[in-house]
C-alpha cells in the first residue's frame, strides 16, 4: 500500500469518516457499510475497545485495495507504530507530534496531525504532515479555513469537528482538500442499532455534497 494511492483517494472523494464508540462490535461491519456509500477513508479512533482489532478485521473483510482503514486519536510514536503493524493505512492525531510524524514519513504512511492556529498549521506542515487536520474545525468555521488558505495555499487543510452533511460543502469551497465527518456520518446509535442501510446513505450523500461543491 503507497502513501499515493491513499492521498489519491482522499482527494478523489474527500470525506474521511470518523468512527468513535464505547462498543467495538459490529465496526467492521460499518466500515463496509461507509465503503458501500462511497468513502474509502475509515478513520478508527484509538479510544475505541480493541480499535487495532478492528482495524485489523476491517481491512481483512473489505480488502485493503478497496478502502484504506487508519487510525485516529494517536498521540505518540509507539501508538502510531502499533496501528501501522495493524495494518492502518494512514495515521491522524489531535496534535502535532514529532516522532509520530517523523515514525510515519519513514514508513510511508499517511501522516495528519492535527494543528489549530496558522503558526500550528505551519509548523505541521514542515515536520513533514501530507495533510494538516484543522481540529475543532466547528471553532472557526469555513471562513477560517478560507483566512488560513490565503498565505498558505500550498497546505492541506483537512477540517475536523462539527461538520455535517449541510455544512461539509462550504468548507470544501473555502479550500479544505477533504473534510473529517463523525456523528453526522456515523454515530453510536447507528451502530448499536445496526443501521448499515443508513450509514451508507449518510456515506452517500456526504460523497456527493463534496463532488457537487468542487464542481461548483
Amino acid at each position: 500500500m503507497k502513501k499515493e494511492g491513499v492521498l489519491g483517494a482522499l482527494r478523489a472523494t474527500g470525506v474521511v469518516a470518523v468512527i468513535r464508540t464505547e462498543h467495538s462490535s459490529d465496526l467492521v461491519s460499518v466500515a463496509e457499510a461507509l465503503w458501500e456509500g462511497g468513502v474509502r477513508l475509515i478513520e478508527i479512533t484509538l479510544t475505541v475497545p480493541g480499535a487495532l482489532e478492528v482495524i485489523r478485521e476491517s481491512i481483512a473483510r473489505i480488502g485493503k485495495d478497496r478502502a484504506f482503514v487508519g487510525a485516529g486519536t494517536v498521540l505518540d510514536a509507539q501508538a502510531a507504530r502499533d496501528a501501522i503493524d495493524a495494518g492502518a493505512a494512514f495515521v491522524v492525531s489531535p496534535g502535532l507530534d514529532h516522532q509520530t510524524v517523523a515514525l510515519c514519513n519513514e514508513a510511508g504512511v499517511l501522516v495528519m496531525p492535527g494543528a489549530f492556529t496558522p503558526h500550528e498549521i505551519l509548523q505541521a506542515w514542515k515536520a513533514g504532515a501530507d495533510v494538516v487536520k484543522v481540529f475543532p474545525a466547528d471553532l472557526g468555521g469555513p471562513d477560517y479555513i478560507k483566512t488560513v488558505k490565503e498565505p498558505l495555499p500550498q497546505v492541506e487543510l483537512l477540517p475536523t469537528k462539527g461538520i455535517t452533511l449541510s455544512s461539509a460543502p462550504a468548507f470544501i469551497r473555502a479550500g479544505a482538500m477533504a473534510v473529517g465527518a463523525g456523528s453526522a456520518l456515523v454515530n453510536g446509535a447507528m451502530i448499536r442499532s445496526r443501521e448499515y442501510a443508513r450509514i451508507t446513505e449518510n456515506a452517500s450523500a456526504f460523497v456527493r455534497a463534496v463532488r457537487a461543491a468542487r464542481e461548483g
